[in-house]
């Protein structure tokens, strides 16, 4: 008498185990991926089995949130990733997983009882399709966040790289600013900017925007709140270098600017500190210091 074909299919995945896994070992993706040994690649291909037969089991096979699935989400991750970075496009990678399906179908119908009714027959491949259908679903949404991952870890890279915090004196410290500015960096100058004045015990922190050329609202508070954060940090922040186009976008929001030391340049805004500091800036050809 013929079963349930979700229970056949799991029934298939335990009973064949071993053979699915050997199988798989020679298919590209596993090859492919587990290049130390073979051995590695049929243990890996064992642990994708015994995933499915649990979902089959609680037929969920539709599912890939499938408690199942839990156990290799990471290594089908690496597996998807790793064949995307060898240079195989979303559908190629989709095409090995689906090369999967026909060896463990070849095995079903040939463990399945000969009087067996064709239509069971048929609903235990379709039970199977599906649930290497959901195995793809898996593999490629997992392997999407890591990437996704991978490119906003990279990205925050990026904008520590692009917010270098400079060492000018002891005591002083300065942020250049270039390019755009939108909230995701404002807020890393602001983080970037307040672990330097702790590092290097700062009383002063510049922030140049020369080389900015135009900032929204919301940037133009953000850079106000990096300024109160430094003085609660015990710092005074100096503004250099505001364009007249910030300038007007600050003077629109009604930004107070009352407390703010602004300078025309960098170099203004580090003879300003240089004074404060007490020490002198000789300009040669003249006899003595000029403060700015």
């Amino acid at each position: 008498m013929a079963g349930v074909p979700t229970r056949e299919v799991r029934d298939l995945l335990r009973r064949r185990r071993e053979q699915i896994a050997q199988r798989w070992a020679d298919e590209p993706l596993f090859r492919a991926v587990f290049t130390v040994s073979r051995d590695e690649a049929v243990e890996a291909g064992k642990a994708v089995v015994d995933a499915l037969a649990q979902v089959a089991d609680a037929a969920r096979v539709e599912d890939p949130d499938a408690a199942g699935f839990t156990a290799v989400r990471e290594q089908l991750a690496r597996m998807g990733a790793a064949r995307s970075r060898s240079g195989l496009s979303t559908a190629q990678v989709s095409s090995e997983l689906a090369a999967l399906r026909p060896p463990v179908e070849n095995l079903l119908v040939a463990d399945l009882p000969e009087d067996t009714p064709a239509e069971h027959v048929r609903d235990c491949v379709t039970t199977l399709s599906v649930l290497m259908g959901t195995l793809r679903v898996v593999v490629m949404q997992t392997a999407l966040s890591e990437g996704q991952a991978l490119i906003d870890r990279q990205r925050l890279q990026l904008l520590e790289v692009a917010t270098p915090v400079i060492k000018l004196w002891d005591g002083i410290v300065a942020v250049p600013l270039i390019g755009t500015l939108d909230s995701a960096r404002s807020q890393v100058v602001m983080e970037t900017l307040l672990e330097s004045i702790v590092e290097q015990q700062a009383r002063y922190a510049i922030l140049d925007i020369t080389g900015v050329p135009t900032v929204d609202s919301l940037v133009a508070q953000h850079l106000m709140k990096t300024v109160a954060a430094a003085r609660l940090m015990g710092a005074e922040c100096i503004v250099s270098g505001i364009r007249p186009a910030i300038a007007q976008t600050m003077v629109h929001l009604g930004l107070d600017l009352g407390t703010v030391v602004t300078r025309a340049s960098l170099a203004d805004a580090l003879g300003y500190v240089l004074h404060q500091l007490g020490v002198g800036i000789v300009t040669p050809g003249t006899n003595g210091a000029v403060a700015r």
